[in-house]
């Protein structure tokens, strides 16, 4: 039988047999697994093939040489396709991995993860999110070579490809960030459009029929089409016009039918999100040319010719090894800092030069501290890059003598991202993933709603963004409730592996931009727009056990009856209430808990020294729904906040109205005593 499974082989060009190598192990896992997305890796491919055997900078046995070009499957529901294209080509994916698609403890999950398997450069999956995180990526790597690129000296060359679908293209995420990158000109930006019509639903014209190549062609990409997404010889060249057309990005749209090769279920929705089944598989492989009764089976000529990628990957990182170490010799300084950014360091004494802000009962807001923090680290940190959606002057993002990024100007670091929230959160994950940056993103906290898929990948494929969400409560005042955030802590802190931070002054936001620096997750900073008292620190809670994500900021007499617990402007209120309950006999602390992620991270003992059990009374204020609080409060505290949407109004008139005083929070305190 064997014998006769190698002759049958042996009649297929090399082309093909890889091919439909990559075809059949995708089909092979997902009936194993009994769940997958055949449709789009059979239709697919031959561009994939392609691109990864002839395109592509690339080395198996180091996916994290830095300068390889990145590659981005955004319709990340093909991952089966990944997964073969990994093994094929000498990553370590093995043959026993594909076996085990989509099982638990596996490294080839049912959609491309990042921190699981080797290779894969971004989690994928919410449609759109891949786009835009390639859109990330060439945007890293233009800025870097802008930065550190020399005459005779190239250290920093490298593609990023994606492959989407019709699904990408019909998300809003995705026309955000294709603007913006056509805008700004990203030449080495390459994205293969698999056009095959179907969606879940059926064909795409139940609700898609625009001229995606004109809309690209407007956005300021340069355009091209592929009638046959079969025909090697016009796939090649299109690529390859692709990677000559350095002043745009391409959008090179390749017509394919989905599940190609299936009798029954080719160019069909049944063919998008299903196995296939035993007896379509045996006729789709008969198509194909393939044994119809082996399954994940590897020709030895396709896996040998998949893995000349190795040699010709060792030997480019080879070559590119040797350009360093010319370039290191001729600037070792940049060079230096080059490695540092590679290697996600941070350089010594980097936080020496932060503000220490003197005690002020006026104070300033917090959007304002951290925008002078942000301006004493970016001359410390040239790997901190970011922008604004349009809201650089009010959350104070800007940091003067950056320099801008715009179109085909790239050595800048301050970007302007437009009103494009949700295409900012993506392109920053992409920045974050590609390495050498720590990436910044800001505007209104109520607007992280507009972002939160973006945000919630993020946090999912660990992708280090410190966003900065300024206006952070009815504090905002008469813009009223359609800006004044309500909900939007408690939803981001349901979020897992993601730190929020509500600073209360603004030596705690200091030390709030150091732990968000620091801490490997990506960071929320919540900010506000009006002016709080910067604290006095003498005899009390010192702003560094921020770090701690509460602390005793003060007790107020000598055995503590109640604790009050405060976040962000809030804080302020629970003092005023500490003193109004100390001169009246009653004895307090007060608790700063900037950020609840790190204080559960604490341990016990620690937690109980700032939350003894023995003190059941307990008050919280914050400028927001009630939700999660309980975890603090026990059965018996109260909560003072606000479980309504605001209203428009001076701010100091919506604490009153709202009842989030200090006045309350003394009630609060009484009732439980």
């Amino acid at each position: 039988m064997k014998q006769d499974w190698l002759k049958q082989l042996d009649e297929l060009d090399v082309d093909s047999l890889c091919i439909n190598t990559l075809r059949t192990l995708a089909i092979d896992m997902i009936q194993k697994a009994d769940s997958g997305h055949p449709g789009a890796p059979m239709g697919c491919a031959p561009m994939a093939y392609l691109l990864w055997s002839k395109h592509m900078k690339h080395n198996p046995k180091d996916p994290h040489w830095f300068d390889r070009d990145r590659f981005v499957l955004s319709n990340g529901h093909g991952s089966s396709l990944l997964y073969s294209l990994l093994h094929l080509s000498g990553y370590a994916v093995s043959l026993d991995d594909l076996k085990n698609f989509r099982q638990w403890g596996s490294i080839t999950p049912g959609h491309p993860e990042n921190h699981l398997t080797p290779g894969v450069e971004t989690t994928t999956g919410p449609l759109g999110q891949g786009f835009c995180n390639a859109v990330g990526f060439a945007l890293a790597e233009a800025n870097l070579a802008a930065r550190y690129n020399k005459d005779g000296h190239t250290v920093i060359d490298h593609h990023t490809y994606a492959i989407v679908g019709d699904g990408c293209l019909m998300e809003g995420v995705t026309s955000e960030a294709a603007s913006f990158a056509g805008h700004l000109g990203l030449g080495k930006l390459i994205v293969l459009y698999d056009d095959n019509g179907i969606t879940i639903d059926g064909s795409t014209s139940l609700t898609f029929t625009e001229d995606v190549v004109q809309r690209f062609a407007a956005y300021g990409w340069h355009t091209l089409t592929v009638e046959d997404g079969n025909d090697l010889g016009a796939l090649d060249a299109a690529i390859s016009d692709a990677k000559a057309r350095t002043n745009q990005p391409s959008l090179i749209c390749v017509k394919t039918h989905i599940g190609y090769g299936s009798p029954n279920k080719q160019d069909t929705s049944s063919a998008h999100g299903s196995p296939l089944g035993v007896a379509e598989i045996e006729l789709t492989k008969a198509f194909y040319g393939w044994p119809t009764d082996a399954q994940f089976l590897v020709p030895e000529r396709a896996s040998s010719h998949m893995k000349t990628s190795i040699a010709r990957g060792t030997n480019k990182q080879a070559s590119w090894e040797e350009a360093f170490a010319a370039y290191t010799e001729a600037y070792g300084e940049l060079a230096a800092e080059l490695q540092r950014r590679i290697n996600g360091d941070l350089p010594e004494n980097w936080d020496k030069s932060l503000p220490q802000f003197a005690t002020d009962p006026k104070g300033m807001a917090t959007r304002k501290a951290s925008g002078t923090v942000l301006t004493a680290l970016s001359a410390a940190l040239p790997e901190l890059m970011g922008g604004s959606a349009d809201l650089a002057g009010s959350n104070l993002s800007y940091v003067k003598g950056a320099g801008d990024i715009g179109a085909h100007e790239y050595a800048g670091r301050n970007l302007f991202f437009g009103i494009r929230e949700h295409g900012m959160g993506a392109i920053c994950n992409g920045l974050a993933l590609h390495g050498g940056f720590i990436p910044y993103g800001a505007t209104f906290l109520v607007f992280s709603d507009y972002m939160r898929g973006s945000v919630r990948l993020g946090a999912l494929e660990q992708a280090k963004v410190i966003w900065i969400w300024s206006h952070d409560s009815i504090g905002l005042g008469e813009d009223g409730p359609t800006h004044q955030p309500v909900e939007h802590l408690a939803a981001l802190r349901a979020i897992p592996e993601f730190l929020v931070i509500r600073p209360a002054d603004a030596n705690e936001t200091r030390e709030a931009w150091k732990v968000a620096i620091e801490d490997p997750r990506p960071t929320a900073l919540v900010l506000t727009r009006q002016n709080v008292p910067t604290l006095e620190r003498q005899g009390c809670g010192a702003a560094e056990e921020l770090a701690r994500g509460a602390y005793v900021y003060k007790d107020f007499g000598p055995t503590p009856q109640v604790i009050l617990i405060g976040t962000g402007s809030e804080l302020e209120l629970a003092l005023a209430a500490a003193r109004t309950l100390q001169e009246q006999g009653v004895s307090s602390r007060v608790v700063s808990m900037p950020c609840w992620e790190l204080f559960d991270e604490q341990d016990a003992v620690y937690r109980e020294s700032v939350l003894p059990r023995s003190i059941t009374a307990r008050v919280a204020v914050e400028a927001g729904c009630s939700m999660g609080w309980a975890r603090y409060l026990g059965f018996d505290g109260r909560f003072v906040g606000l479980d309504r949407f605001g209203a428009s109004a001076p701010a100091e008139t919506l604490y009153e109205k709202f009842g989030i005083t200090a006045a309350e929070v003394v009630e609060a305190a009484k009732a439980q005593l």
